[in-house]
């Protein structure tokens, strides 16, 4: 493994990519530890402290975990990648739904480009309203769902409060332009998927400290983890490469004086085809019933519908409800984005358009039939598998001392780490093959 890397670093060109990759991330990271205007550090770092060593995961863990912590201390990159995610969903959604935007899809990089730039707007425009809830949650205390009152964290000045306030969001809706411009760049001029760079950073800083936290309850604990934390990355890797491959023939055909077709390919269907985003939006949905306990306050003990949902899905995250209702959503939502995201019968006429067809079934509507019968088939594995991984901290709860976020090898971190590493090690990859250097797999 160490003579790729040499070799990586004695190419001029790939070693500018990752020492501009590698400086794009150290300044990512300074800012996410860089305090607002405003807020105390002090008082927060007391509040994240106590929070920790309470039994509550918090309402805010997912979006924590995506800013590699600097949520919660209200940093001039508070609001990490979050914002570029929902915005970048929003547009993919919208996509199925409004016939301009499929149009510009179909457009090619033109197309493409416009998308970008819608993206980039409604996530200044995400970010204002995130900073703005956030900055007012603060205020009030129920960032740490009141675990701290005696520590203000937008403490009294001088200056008057909405001036406070008002600087507050435009430095975290600031922020969040820097991140893209980050995240762009090292798409551009780097090495990998910028956005899913800065998550694979955000969730990685995150890793020694909870490592930490479980080493300081029992060394132990802490090996069987790590021994566990090894198999898990083991088969996520096994079923991110799993693909069910359909192989396409392409007839021969005469263009002018020129013979075209008669190749064979496949069209590689992945077993994880909605990648992480069905634990996303599972794990949102599942904060609701949390939010609307904690604004709700001393009045949800009054309700009783609200104290069932208080016990079961607010109070013991490894309840059988709360885990079960985690579980099928998964399964909801692969197959809801999977249907969304990839058209068979699209597939089918492109196919059909340039001469395509599966062996043993006919062109168009049967093809698309086909593939259709294939994706439903292996959506299923794939949906079990993300529902595995997704629930693997909430079954360990009570193994590592009470908190989901402290088991760090399963959920969203792991998936997007393995996604993200894999992709990264591709890249680097093909271009040490262009350049007739030995690849990391020999």
């Amino acid at each position: 493994m160490s003579s790729p890397f040499i070799s990586a670093f004695k190419t001029p060109d790939l070693r500018k990519k990752l020492l501009f990759t590698v400086a794009m991330i150290a300044i990512y990271r300074l800012g996410a530890t860089m305090p607002s205007p405003g807020v105390s550090y002090s008082n927060v770092q007391k509040c994240i402290e106590r929070v920790h060593n309470s039994s509550s995961a918090g309402i805010f863990t997912l979006l924590d975990l995506f800013s590699g912590g600097a949520l919660l201390q209200l940093s001039v990159f508070a609001l990490g990648i979050m914002p570029y995610i929902t915005a970048s969903i929003i547009l993919q959604l919208l996509t199925v739904v409004i016939p301009r935007l499929e149009q510009l899809r179909k457009e090619g990089q033109s197309g493409q480009a416009k998308i970008t730039q819608y993206t980039r707007y409604l996530t200044l425009g995400l970010a204002i309203l995130q900073s703005s809830a956030f900055v007012a949650l603060a205020r009030s205390g129920q960032l740490f769902g009141n675990q701290c009152p005696e520590y203000p964290i937008v403490p009294e000045t001088k200056l008057p409060m909405w001036l406070t306030v008002l600087a507050l969001v435009i430095t975290m809706t600031a922020g969040t332009g820097v991140i893209m411009w980050l995240g762009e760049m090292v798409t551009d001029r780097g090495i990998g998927n910028g956005m899913s760079v800065l998550i694979f950073t955000s969730i990685a800083a995150r890793l020694p400290a909870e490592g930490q936290s479980i080493w300081q309850t029992s060394p132990y604990k802490f090996i069987a983890v790590l021994a566990i934390g090894i198999l898990v990355i083991g088969f996520v890797v096994f079923l991110e490469q799993a693909q069910r491959r359909v192989p396409v023939q392409y007839a021969k055909r005469m263009v002018g004086r020129r013979m075209y077709g008669g190749t064979s390919t496949y069209i590689p269907l992945k077993v994880n085809q909605a990648g992480v985003i069905p634990v996303i939006f599972a794990s949102s949905l599942l904060y609701l019933p949390q939010l609307v306990i904690q604004l709700m306050g001393q009045k949800a003990t009054n309700n009783s519908v609200l104290v069932w949902i208080d016990r079961h899905f607010v109070q013991h995250l490894n309840d059988p409800f709360y885990v079960g209702t985690y579980f099928l959503l998964i399964i909801f939502f692969t197959y809801f984005y999977v249907s969304i995201t990839f058209n068979p019968t699209e597939v089918a006429d492109n196919m059909k358009k340039y001469g395509g067809f599966v062996p043993g079934i006919r062109p168009g509507k049967p093809t698309a039939e086909y593939l259709d019968f294939i994706l439903s088939r292996i959506t299923l594995p794939g949906a079990i598998y993300l529902g595995i991984i997704a629930v693997l901290p909430n079954l360990f709860i009570n193994f590592v001392g009470g908190n989901k976020q402290n088991f760090p090898f399963g959920g969203t971190a792991v998936l997007i780490i393995v996604g993200v590493g894999l992709e990264t090690v591709k890249q680097i990859e093909s271009q040490l093959m262009q350049r007739n250097y030995e690849g990391f797999l020999r």
